[in-house]
This record gives structure tokens, C-alpha cells and sequence, in this order.
């Protein structure tokens, strides 16, 4: 369509939902086996109509679920700010229709109250999160991470009040040490609050949600897992394999470094490449192909530059 004119969603972005959509956990949520990350590419420094274009693609295609977090950007909170002209300009007829996250934990503004797991960030941070988004509550919110200096009980008691206020529908949490993770979910249930999803970094170079028990731990009580960095920043594609590209993540010193790029996985990634190439997919498919197939699974969140790039990881699993 034209971006400029009024958006009106394919008639057929269902027409696959055998294939493409999992149930989370024991849940009656069902989400579709790859997500729409917005932590790269979605911010206030990006074009606004190159990110429209990717979520129209997206959202005509069946995803969707759109993953964000207070501070994705840069600059903080402009993911946000993005997806809430997108519901403006698009998407508000189809709000029942999408599935949002957003999560706070990692740093977001200045001072003792703008980082961390106490009480006053949490929800300071969703109120803040629901103004940008321009919704009235977000389907999933996130813990993003464990925070050992504040009390376990007042992070998950304000989690399990956001909830209560209905400016979420579900939990989730991210990034939490397995110990923690049992202590959460046993609070959360015992307040009425079941914890719905776990997201992790998870991807063939990284394993740590499965060497740690988490993966293995979520399936055993019903809860769903959704793997983040499944293309490890990019390594886990063709893009390094002939050099460093003048406008990739790795030539800007940021996220990956040149010296990430090593003989050893290179290696790999030609190996890699055989194997894909075999399956007529590329090493991005077989590698989210990889992750889908791992037993507790439901999601994968991908990131994306182009429309051309999410249609290729899309068909990972159409």
C-alpha cells in the first residue's frame, strides 16, 4: 500500500496460522514462533517510514507480537515513541489484535529511581512506557532483569499490582539467574499473578539458557520461553563471512566488536552455511530453525533493517 495512505491489513495474514503460531506454555496465549523485535532499528536516530514498512509487513504476514522495552532506542524511550505514531497512523483498529511487551529494569533516566527492580521504577516506567506507546495497557510486562539490592518480594508484589491496575495482562521476566527465576514463579502464583513467559538470549553460539537448567525448568511448569539475540547480533548470518561491512553493527564498534570475529567462527560459519545451503535455507533460517526446534521454545524475536530482511527470517518457519 501507500504509507502515505490509510492502512488497511492483508485480508490473508492468518492464512498460515497452523504453521506459524505456538501455544505459551500452558497459557490460553498463543504467540507466533517469530516476533517482531523492536531493539534495533525502531528508534528515534531510524526513518519512520522504513519502520512503518517493517511492521506493515510484519503485523500482513501474522506477527503479531512487537517486543520492545523502555530504554530500546536510541535515544531511550523512542522505540516507544515510534510504535505509539505507528498506533496513531495504523494499528489502532487492530489493538485486539497485537500482542505488546515492554519491559523495565536496565537504566532509563537520571537519579536512585530511574534503573533497577524497586517499586518506584517499575511502575514509574510503564506509566511512562503507556504514554509513548499511546495504549492503555500492554498485554505482557517484563521484569528485564534481577535486581539482588532490592527485595525479591517488592519487585514481584509491584509487578503483581500492575497486573491488578490493568496496565498489563501478563508477567514475563528476563534475564533472571535460575534461583530467582523458582522464586518468582512460586510468588506470582501463590498472588494470582502467574508468570506467562521467559524471555532469554539464546541462540547457537550462546546456549546458556539450556546449560543453566532455565529452558528445561519453564517447560516443566508450563511456562513459555522466548529466545532474543537468535541471530547472535548478526555473527549467526552471511554478512561477516567475507569481511566486516563499512555499515554493519561491527564496523561501529557497538553490540559486536571485530574481534568477535574470529578464525574459529568462521570456521563454524562456513560449516554452517554447507549445512543451510543443503536444506535450501541460509545460515539466519537454519539458525532460528535450530532454536524453534529446541522442546520448550515458543517464540524467536527477530530484529530487522529491511522488509527483505524480516521476509527471509520469516521463512524460517513458512
Amino acid at each position: 500500500m501507500d504509507l502515505k495512505g490509510i492502512y488497511m491489513a492483508s485480508a490473508s495474514r492468518y492464512a498460515q496460522s497452523e504453521q506459524l503460531y505456538a501455544r505459551c506454555g500452558h497459557s490460553g496465549v498463543m504467540l507466533p514462533k517469530v516476533s517482531l523485535g523492536f531493539w534495533h532499528n525502531f528508534g528515534g536516530v531510524d526513518p519512520y517510514e522504513r519502520s512503518r514498512a517493517m511492521t506493515h509487513y510484519a503485523f500482513d504476514h501474522g506477527i503479531t507480537h512487537f517486543d520492545l522495552a523502555n530504554n530500546y532506542g536510541p535515544p531511550y524511550g523512542s522505540a516507544e515513541d515510534t510504535f505509539g505514531r505507528l498506533m496513531e497512523d495504523d494499528f489502532r483498529p487492530y489493538r485486539d489484535e497485537l500482542f505488546i511487551s515492554t519491559k523495565a529494569g536496565y537504566d532509563m533516566w537520571e537519579g536512585p529511581y530511574g534503573d533497577h527492580g524497586s517499586r518506584k521504577y517499575l511502575i514509574a516506567s510503564l506509566d511512562q512506557s503507556l504514554k509513548r506507546m499511546k495504549l492503555d495497557y500492554v498485554d505482557l510486562f517484563y521484569s528485564h532483569r534481577f535486581d539482588p539490592d532490592t527485595p525479591i518480594e517488592e519487585t514481584l508484589q509491584a509487578m503483581v499490582d500492575i497486573v491488578r491496575a490493568g496496565k498489563a495482562l501478563y508477567l514475563g521476566i528476563s534475564n533472571w539467574p535460575l534461583e530467582p527465576l523458582k522464586q518468582a514463579v512460586t510468588y506470582l502464583r501463590e498472588h494470582d499473578a502467574p508468570l506467562l513467559i521467559y524471555q532469554g538470549r539464546l541462540n547457537m553460539l550462546h546456549q546458556n539458557p539450556i546449560e543453566e537448567g532455565i529452558l528445561a525448568f519453564c517447560k516443566e511448569q508450563g511456562i513459555g520461553f522466548i529466545a532474543y539475540s537468535p541471530l547472535a547480533q548478526g555473527l549467526l548470518t552471511e554478512r561477516y563471512l567475507e569481511g566486516i561491512p563499512a555499515d554493519s553493527r561491527m564496523a561501529k564498534d557497538k553490540f559486536l566488536h571485530p574481534y568477535n570475529r574470529t578464525d574459529k567462527l568462521l570456521g563454524y560459519l562456513h560449516e554452517l552455511q554447507a549445512q543451510a545451503s543443503a536444506h535450501g535455507k541460509t545460515i539466519a533460517q537454519e539458525a532460528l530453525a535450530w532454536i524453534l526446534a529446541q522442546e520448550g521454545v515458543t517464540s524467536v524475536l527477530v530484529g530487522a533493517s529491511s522488509v527483505k530482511q524480516l521476509e527471509t527470517n520469516l521463512h524460517a518457519v513458512l
